[in-house]
């Protein structure tokens, strides 16, 4: 089989994923031990920046991070086939509640997608749903980790242990989520598209209290 630099498959004939060390390490390439990484989510609402978790949660990052720039190889659900870049590029916040969260991340837009794949959690016990802004993964369950995340807009105590957190948005980032969890929907889901355009990985130098 081809490196996973080439073709996007494993020894085993399967698709490689972040919790390979290979294809973890493909996605943080060229990002130093001393750098912070910040993830900014352009949306057609506003910008979202946070700053990741590589620390205690590496696999989620690489795999976040992977997704994002096109590296990390993954299944379009539409076709079957591999996707072609970003998975997150183009995508919508197809679920969004006030005072509680937004989600994002699914190629299909319907919170039935993903990226053809799942990974294990990664709770940390230093990390806990107690603020606004927390960047989570949505599942499905234990262990059921693929694309979709989402951002809180309060502290949602209910949630620890259950979601692994990778990430911190900004006060700026929060008051953008608070916008897009109050848009009209019908059954969560929005009446108008809030569009995520892209997501743009920055490696900073390291701040206390960094990733």
């Amino acid at each position: 089989m081809a490196s996973r630099l080439g073709l996007p498959l494993g020894d085993d004939g399967a698709l490689a994923t972040a919790d390979d060390p290979e294809a973890a390490y493909d996605a943080l390439i060229g990002v130093e031990a001393d750098q912070d990484l910040v993830a900014v989510l352009h949306t057609s609402m506003g910008p979202l920046s946070c700053i990741l978790y590589r620390r205690a949660a590496p696999v989620t990052v690489a795999n976040f991070v992977g997704l994002a720039r096109g590296t990390l190889p993954w299944i379009d659900p539409r076709s079957g086939g591999i996707g072609e870049g970003s998975l997150y590029a183009e995508t919508t916040f197809h679920r969004v509640i006030p005072e509680f969260m937004i989600q994002g991340g699914d190629p299909l837009g319907d919170g039935t997608g993903g990226p053809g794949y799942r990974f294990p959690d990664e709770i940390s016990a230093g990390l806990s749903f107690d603020r606004p802004g927390v960047l989570a993964m949505a599942n499905s369950g234990p262990h059921t980790n693929g694309s979709q995340f989402f951002i809180t807009e309060a502290p949602v105590s209910s949630l620890n242990g259950l979601h692994t957190i990778f990430g911190q948005c900004d006060q700026e980032a929060v008051a953008v989520v608070a916008e897009i969890a109050r848009t009209q929907t019908r059954g969560d889901r929005p009446l108008e598209p809030v569009r995520l355009e892209q997501v743009e990985i920055r490696a900073v130098p390291k701040g206390p209290g960094g990733g």
